[in-house]
């Protein structure tokens, strides 16, 4: 059941996160949140889609794993009335019984080592009738151009190491087939992406990656695994700003999107 964290917290992966919104992430389950709502938010990270949350909710608990994690939310909820913090494991949560009316997750269930049961315990502390939500990209169905052969070895290379960490890198498909193994049965499951292909975002994001494989958790289990070396990493970064400096470069990437009724 456990799970190897894969991105880890550099700099350039908290760059990623925190460009994160409620409006970028979480609109598939805007429309449900009403200002009554009690909402879990399970892996909140830097806290940015938490902080939005909060202000549509009447109190927003953020949930981590670590208390390292837990401190970057922290910092990002700072001056947050209606928040609250917890430092739990989402297969064991330390919640009674149907506390929350909405309990989220966002790129969490694909870093976890028994997905199912997640779901389950995030029903468990559900009330009758409330939603639990989770959002997944899903690597497999990213699509880009031009198709530059080290993007595909990073491609290759990042699956690789998702599931040796114990994850499912291909999360986003797999969330409803997830959800009905956890006893869901009323449930709406949608996709929806993110596009990068302006000279700014192309830039944002391209920067971002050549910056992350060499230097984040995910550069260091690629070097101590033997999975890749420092020339990989590099040719994979200079891709990336290649990618990022070409005018036509495109990039989409899939999530999948389940709303669960408890």
């Amino acid at each position: 059941m456990d799970a190897v964290y894969t991105h880890g917290h550099h700099e350039s992966v908290l760059r990623s996160h925190r460009w994160r919104t409620a409006a970028n992430s979480a609109a598939y389950l805007l429309p449900h949140l009403t200002p009554e709502t009690r909402l879990l938010d399970v892996g909140s990270g830097p806290g940015t889609i938490t902080a939005d949350l909060a202000t549509r909710v009447s109190h927003v608990t953020a949930c981590e794993v670590t208390e390292e994690a837990l401190a970057l939310t922290r910092a990002g909820l700072a001056g947050t009335a209606n928040a609250g913090f917890a430092v739990a494991d989402v297969h064991a949560l330390e919640f009674a019984d149907d506390t929350f009316d909405v309990v989220h997750a966002h790129q969490v269930l694909q870093h976890l080592g028994d997905p199912v049961l997640a779901l389950r315990e995030m029903r468990r502390v559900t009330r009758p009738g409330g939603l639990v939500a989770a959002r997944d990209s899903d690597y497999s169905a990213f699509a880009w151009y031009p198709r530059l052969p080290a993007l595909d070895e990073w491609m290759t290379l990042y699956q690789r190491l998702a599931r040796a960490n114990g994850g499912e890198p291909d999360a986003g498909r797999r969330l409803l087939s997830w959800a009905r193994a956890a006893g869901f049965t009323d449930l709406t499951a949608t996709s929806s992406t993110w596009c990068f292909a302006t000279p700014e975002d192309r830039a944002w994001w391209g920067g971002m990656w050549a910056d992350r494989i060499l230097r984040s958790a995910l550069a260091d289990q690629a070097l101590a695994s033997g999975a890749a070396t420092p020339a990989t990493l590099r040719r994979i970064s200079d891709a990336w700003l290649q990618w990022s400096e070409t005018p036509d470069g495109w990039l989409s990437i899939l999530h999948g999107e389940i709303l669960c009724t408890a």
